[in-house]
């Protein structure tokens, strides 16, 4: 009896994230998420820091983000960043592993991407794998505690609604940037317009800091 193919589980919340990004970003996302998928049919999606993120056995694999004018694929695990790097493929730092990217034709070959990809679960298979954030990480610091949702802003977010999926969907720490601004309002007027504005930018997928990002 042939075994069974393991179906590839698709994260509404990444669709979501991809169908607001600009046109020009549509396709190139959706490209490097199926690559990523072709790789391997073990990869889970999840929205991390407002953005998509490929987990593989429970460590990050590489996330993807789409900008106002380009994308960008990171991939996670220092050995794998050594190999990159070694292999010329990193361009920026800053800008993801591979550069900004502006269409297709800004990444490497379908075969080489997904080599790199079957590269980086392989330090995971064999335990080699390194969190960027574990490498640089001293000091553990001591988790904040939660801010609780204030009722005036859970009723603006709404039950059951887009904006209100995505923000479950933010990260903790994302969503402790919004809780910070609005109860930081000395003003009544203040946090209404507070509320006002973070809704809005909430259902278009945008982090509080959004206007500094990309």
């Amino acid at each position: 009896m042939s075994g069974r193919t393991k179906t590839v589980v698709m994260n509404p919340a990444v669709d979501a994230y991809i169908d607001r990004a600009k046109p020009f970003a549509i396709p190139i996302l959706l490209h490097l998420r199926g690559l990523i998928h072709k790789a391997s049919t073990e990869v889970v999606e999840e929205i991390k820091w407002s953005r998509p993120f490929f987990s593989y056995k429970g460590a990050i694999l590489c996330n993807i983000s789409g900008f106002t004018k380009h994308c960008s694929i990171g991939f996670w695990g220092t050995e794998i960043g050594a190999v990159l790097r070694e292999a010329g493929a990193v361009k920026d730092e800053g800008m993801g592993s591979l550069g900004k990217i502006t269409s297709l034709k800004d990444l490497p070959r379908d075969k080489v991407l997904v080599g790199w990809l079957k590269q980086a679960m392989g330090f995971v298979d064999s335990g080699e794998y390194t969190s960027p954030i574990a490498a640089r990480r001293q000091v553990v610091k001591a988790a904040k505690a939660e801010i609780e949702v204030p009722s005036d802003f859970s009723e603006a977010l709404g039950k059951g609604t887009k904006t209100a999926g995505v923000w479950a969907g933010f990260s903790p720490s994302c969503k402790r940037e919004y809780l910070e601004w609005i109860t930081g309002a000395k003003r009544a007027e203040t946090r209404a317009a507070r509320i006002v504005s973070a809704v809005g930018w909430i259902g278009e997928g945008k982090q509080r800091n959004w206007k500094y990002q990309g």
